[in-house]
């Protein structure tokens, strides 16, 4: 499995992305970047909505891969919808599962936080490969209007004694 740690995304790691500030901490981007100039801000405006935790840099070797972060904060049952992406250039190597891992893990220490959700694209196996390593279950459907069909997940995140 993937070496990838998470890492705490503040503004100026956005900063960084988006072409605004030098590079933060010695951090690096792989070829390409890691996603779309309109995914970097939307996240970046999350973060600012949401506050830490729940936004993280995927980190592997000093090299950002990927992001993977809380989409909403807890609602009135304590779920929270999580998403996650690697960078193309550095996919199927471990680093989403490992990364949906710690964030189940930070989960299971947020007393707010009973239950994580996340969607995937019908057609978007390796994302449903790691929420199954995840032990993300099945839970319904939907439709989004840009990736289609979608198939909902969960998983639930009661605290556990010793902070998981």
């Amino acid at each position: 499995m993937s070496g990838a740690r998470l890492v705490e995304a503040t503004d100026a790691h956005f900063a960084w992305m988006l072409g605004e500030a030098a590079a933060p901490d010695g951090l690096s981007l792989p070829p390409g970047g890691i996603d779309a100039p309109w995914v970097l801000r939307w996240t970046r405006r999350n973060l600012a909505r949401l506050g830490q935790p729940g936004s993280w840099l995927i980190v592997a070797d000093g090299e950002v891969v990927g992001l993977c972060g809380h989409k909403t904060g807890p609602d009135a049952q304590g779920a929270v919808e999580i998403g996650y992406g690697v960078a193309a250039e550095r996919r199927r190597q471990g680093h989403a599962t490992r990364a949906v891992a710690l964030a189940v893990q930070s989960a299971r220490c947020d007393g707010r936080i009973r239950r994580l959700v996340a969607e995937t694209a019908l057609r978007n196996l390796p994302s449903q490969r790691v929420l199954e390593a995840n032990g993300f279950v099945r839970t319904g459907t939907s439709v989004d209007d840009d990736e289609g069909d979608m198939i909902v997940w969960g998983l639930e995140t009661p605290c556990r004694e010793g902070g998981g």
